[in-house]
């Protein structure tokens, strides 16, 4: 990839597009294509088509998604699964009929199998059920992997699926109703220390572990893998497996201990309770990164580094979050 390439970042508002179009930008790459929802409706086949004629990317970042935390997944299933499966089935086949080089999607670490053995490897996938409350989302992730490796075997193409621990960062989403556990926390220890408030409730026992990476982290690895000299990068793409590389830190911790160091770091001194009547979710997920590190990436930034960086980028918004609800 040179840094004249023409590199489509689909998804470039959200949480990890826009950390992927800041890097790209850092790292001097000067031809970045990008489209608002409005200027680009993913769903509609023929505008893909439209766009991907006129422009004639040679690398595509797939970060578009319809994406949330438990609650959401658990309610609005159908959207989940109907409208990730439209953007896949789209953008995925138009890199094959307009001849991208190197196409990189973007799934999750909850693709795995509840309890998977931990830390959990590239190989585990589809060897035992799925976490029921984002069951929908994660067969939609399952069936993009599958299709990029359909596509490398029956066309040679050379698309790869990155599947990243949980995400936070700049830019990140933080409502209550449909955010992950780490923006939702900083959302509620925010609102919490706005209003003089003595403590806060979290949902489940606080027992699950959790990994985290920061959004600009998974940015340079996006990047990293993009860059890899032909030889390497063909040799990720094996006939005999999904074409899949995990990206995270290849750390984790309990949500109790989340929610302190949040707690820390926001400074917020009050009680933590935890509501055992709500979901806990799968009870471990630890990406085993190995892969990747012989590659010669890891992650830079540390949990506590990176809270701050978000909470430093998005403390007007945290803010004004805690006014609407006072």
């Amino acid at each position: 990839m040179e840094k004249q390439s023409r590199i489509y970042v689909a998804g470039h508002r959200g949480l990890v597009g826009s950390s992927i179009c800041r890097v790209l930008a850092r790292q001097g790459y000067s031809r970045i294509l990008t489209r608002t929802h409005a200027e680009l409706d993913l769903f509609d086949r023929a505008a893909v088509d439209r766009f991907f004629d006129a422009e004639k990317p040679e690398y595509v970042l797939l970060a578009a998604a319809k994406v949330g935390g438990i609650r959401a997944n658990d309610l609005y299933p159908a959207d989940f699964i109907r409208d990730n499966l439209l953007i896949q089935n789209n953008v995925i086949d138009a890199c094959y009929q307009f001849g991208v080089k190197r196409l990189l999607f973007l799934g999750s670490s909850c693709i795995y199998p509840k309890l998977a053995p931990q830390p959990i490897r590239e190989e585990y996938l589809l060897t035992g059920p799925l976490e029921p409350t984002n069951r929908a989302y994660a067969i939609a992730k399952i069936a993009g992997i599958e299709m990029c490796w359909s596509y490398n075997r029956q066309y040679g193409t050379k698309y790869l699926a990155a599947m990243p621990s949980n995400l936070y960062g700049p830019g990140d989403n933080f409502d209550l109703e449909n955010s992950h556990v780490l923006p939702a926390l900083m959302r509620k220890v925010a609102e919490a220390k706005s209003e003089g408030r003595r403590s806060i409730t979290v949902w489940g026992t606080g027992t699950p572990r959790r990994e985290f990476l920061y959004s600009e982290d998974l940015a340079e690895a996006c990047i990293f893998l993009l860059e890899l000299p032909d030889e390497t990068y063909e040799s990720l793409l094996t006939q005999n497996a999904p074409p899949l590389m995990n990206i995270g830190s290849g750390e984790d911790l309990t949500v109790r201990e989340l929610a302190d160091v949040i707690c820390r770091v926001l400074g917020f001194e009050g009680e933590i309770a935890f509501d055992a009547s709500k979901p806990d979710g799968t009870p471990r997920k630890l990406l085993d990164v190995s892969r990747i590190h012989k590659l010669g990436w890891c992650a830079r930034t540390s949990l506590e580094e990176g809270i701050q960086r978000t909470y430093a980028a998005s403390r007007s918004l945290l803010g004004s979050a805690a006014g609407r609800c006072g």
